[in-house]
């Protein structure tokens, strides 16, 4: 996916921005960029972060970089920010998007005179510069920032800096969180709430769905008002968001307590520990254990000083294997037990497997498996949250084809994703057998939107039930 952090200060802002954007790390594996405004203008630097952390590759610019304002991010994907230089001025823009339309727009942008777009290897479209593009199309920036939010079909929010500032944006859905911070001259905007906390910065506001605002390093001004309708990521809480994160004023570690008590609730095995696969499934397990009064425990521990991020590498075949050779079990706690694993999601299945296996060979009398959240069923449309190429990835959906003998209609899925139904159990009964998990029960949908406490109509659930 991918995080973004920018500050506009009377001192020299760079010491805040670098810890700031490394403070994104978790959401992305592939880019890293930072860029600064100051007497001399801008200043960018941006680096591949795939094989060594965002720290030690921008450890010499931070040296070499001065200035008073500057935005960073963390992406996925495209390299950014990028510096563009058009009738509004220059400025350095970064994106966190899913842009589903963007052949539309590139199409829609070329018969309006655009004249090209550089393509990034493998012959795709920057969507960052599609993005300034779009705000160009308009005389005001404000009105060009309006424009892009509204001509997205998926998900955009996004910093921009020119010499009067730093120009925050929320998604007009809110599907990702844009904060601002505050301190003694200077303010902050990020993905992150807990990301300026250690650099002395307090919670000044949380951008609504569609709000822009502008800081300097002495005010934050609303240029757009926010709309009234959400829909920010379920997921956030379930997986994407650091444990030390809150949205919308929800903290993700106890959301995640939350579900994992909710889970107990329902549950009728009785296994001996209960524990969390690292990292993203142990707070859920936390919250089984205590609700449950099962112990909890660590039966195999992930190695982190060189393989400190979940997503590394990129390609698939090579993070499944990094996957498994991360895990190292604790023998004495595994031998001759009945284990009751939490994890936050199966998506493929294929790592969970082999957990599953690894653990069988340890010495596992039984794995019983616990997803935090109801089995996937659509591919999201508004986050970068696999790298998958289809819907049929999903173990789910590949049960389901099977099962349906490939007549698989919406009416149909929507019978799957009910846990009332035949239906549902049936393809539960396949992936646990597919997966030779000893028992297999997912986390409901409605528990786990209980479990964050907001009005339900503020949540996004399409991955689970196709519904926007």
């Amino acid at each position: 996916m991918g995080g973004f952090f920018g500050v506009a200060s009377k001192q020299d802002c760079v010491f805040d921005l670098f810890f700031g954007i490394d403070y994104h790390s978790h959401l992305g594996t592939r880019r890293g960029g930072m860029t600064v405004y100051g007497e001399d203008g801008f200043n960018r630097a941006i680096h591949n972060i795939e094989n060594s952390p965002f720290r030690t590759k921008f450890d010499k610019d931070i040296h070499e970089m001065h200035g008073n304002m500057g935005i960073g991010c963390i992406s996925d994907y495209e390299p950014q920010p990028l510096l563009v230089r058009s009738h509004h001025g220059t400025y350095a823009i970064a994106t966190i998007s899913k842009i589903n339309n963007i052949d539309e727009l590139i199409q829609e942008l070329f018969n309006t005179g655009h004249a090209h777009f550089l393509e990034m290897s493998g012959g795709e479209i920057n969507a960052t510069e599609l993005v300034a593009a779009l705000i160009n199309q308009k005389d005001s920036l404000i009105e060009g920032i309006r424009y892009a939010l509204d001509s997205v079909d998926g998900s955009l929010s996004l910093l921009l800096m020119n010499k009067r500032g730093i120009y925050a944006a929320r998604d007009k859905y809110g599907r990702t969180p844009v904060v601002i911070g505050k301190k003694e001259d200077a303010f902050c905007a990020s993905f992150e709430n807990f990301a300026y906390k250690n650099l002395g910065y307090s919670d000044y506001k949380e951008l609504g769905p569609g709000e822009v605002v502008v800081i300097t390093d002495e005010t934050c001004h609303t240029l757009v008002d926010p709309n009234k309708d959400m829909k920010i990521c379920t997921f956030l809480w379930v997986y994407y968001g650091y444990p030390s994160s809150s949205y919308e004023g929800v903290s993700v570690e106890k959301m995640r307590y939350n579900c994992g008590a909710k889970m107990a609730g329902r549950d009728n095995v009785s296994p001996d520990i209960v524990a969390g696969v690292p990292d993203s499934g142990t707070a859920h397990a936390v919250g089984y254990a205590n609700e449950s009064g099962i112990p909890f425990s660590r039966p195999f521990i992930k190695y982190t000083p060189t393989w400190p991020r979940s997503f590394m590498p990129t390609i698939q075949s090579k993070r499944n294997l990094i996957a498994k050779m991360k895990l190292l079990a604790v023998d004495e706690l595994i031998k001759d037990k009945s284990l009751l694993l939490i994890d936050d999601s199966i998506v493929r299945g294929t790592q969970l497997r082999e957990t599953t296996e690894f653990l069988y060979q340890s010495g596992a009398k039984e794995v019983h498996i616990r997803p935090a959240c109801p089995p996937l069923l659509f591919g999201c449309k508004y986050l970068n949250f696999s790298r998958s190429s289809s819907e049929m990835d999903l173990i789910a959906r590949r049960v389901i084809e099977r099962l349906e003998n490939g007549n698989v209609t919406d009416e149909v899925l929507k019978e799957y994703a009910d846990p009332e139904t035949e239906k549902y159990e049936n393809m539960i009964e396949e992936i646990r057998k597919e997966l030779n998990f000893t028992t297999l029960r997912y986390n409901r949908l409605d528990d786990m939107l209980d479990a964050t406490g907001l009005d339900k109509c503020k949540l996004c659930t399409y991955c689970w039930n196709g519904q926007e």
